[in-house]
């Protein structure tokens, strides 16, 4: 193994061209980047392999000269919530270095955002990256990204309560500490979160979040939303319910449990939650008002 290999594995699999350069020629240099051999992770910054994520992490940290801190969207991948499938890298940026924006970072100054580590890396603190992350998105979003924050058990409502208190008076704020006390960690998934979020706004009465019913046969089901007393379920299908036959086999026979027992089951996919919420909210208030009449 040669010197140039141990740098590679002490630096986590990046170098910079200086360090390569003290081993090898220039026109060795430049022949195996047009080889593919090395590949540019950012400027100065190279690696043998396709970069991931935490390699263009460590070349940050090569070229800042210390680890550098994560924050909103990377920072919420890391702690299992990022609704949203952050690609660009969000950095805070590193004391007495100056990392500039460039293709794929994008480095913030947050003066007084709480740190911790995950994963071996400085990050803002899960609560207020959830809080600073729902702040940039519509509503809907947001509140799918505090269920899904509070879902990881990364961070408590109280935490977010507080989090938001501290980034008072920033943009989006207001709607946050509103979203925060509707939060819920029961929540599955981002739609299942934008479909709850149109069910409060609308007045209807708060359903039952993965309410779980037991058939004839004694098998269990759950229920996305449930109104227990009513019997009336809503689930929302996302498109591998309609391409997955497992899915549909397991789908029809839910709906032959719970329609022995008396429930009524109503499907609803994006485009009833996102363009046509009204028609949504009509059939769930049919519905519940035919339960009550009976």
């Amino acid at each position: 193994m040669t010197d140039l290999d141990d740098l590679f594995d002490a630096q986590g699999g990046v170098v910079t061209t200086g360090q390569l350069l003290a081993v090898y020629r220039r026109s060795r240099v430049d022949s195996s980047i047009r080889r593919g051999d090395l590949i540019k992770v950012w400027p100065g910054i190279y690696s043998r392999a396709e970069p991931d994520t935490m390699t263009r992490l460590r070349g940050l940290d090569l070229r800042a000269g210390e680890p550098v801190a994560v924050c909103l969207g990377t920072a919420a991948a890391a702690y299992g919530f990022d609704t949203e499938d952050t690609r660009d890298l969000h950095v805070l940026t590193p004391t007495g270095h100056q990392l500039r924006d460039s293709d794929g970072l994008v480095v913030h100054r947050r003066d007084g955002a709480p740190l911790t580590v995950v994963d071996g890396r400085p990050a803002t603190s899960a609560a207020w990256t959830a809080v600073e992350v729902a702040r940039s998105l519509r509503r809907p979003r947001a509140l799918a990204t505090l269920d899904a924050a509070l879902r990881t058990g990364t961070c408590d409502r109280r935490q977010l309560v507080t989090a938001a208190a501290e980034q008072a008076g920033r943009r989006g704020i207001v709607a946050v500490r509103h979203l925060v006390g509707r939060a819920d960690p029961l929540a599955e998934s981002p739609m299942e979160s934008e479909a709850r979020l149109v069910m409060l706004d609308s007045g209807l009465p708060p359903p039952v979040l993965q309410h779980e019913v037991t058939d004839r046969s004694g098998r269990s089901w759950r229920l996305d939303f449930a109104w227990p007393e009513q019997r009336l379920a809503v689930e929302y299908d996302g498109f591998t319910w309609h391409s997955d036959p497992d899915h549909l086999r397991h789908d029809r026979q839910k709906r032959a449990a719970l329609h022995e027992l008396g429930w009524t089951l109503l499907a609803v996919v994006a485009d009833d939650v996102r363009r046509r919420s009204w028609e949504m909210v009509r059939r769930i208030e049919i519905e519940l008002a035919r339960s009550k009449a009976a």
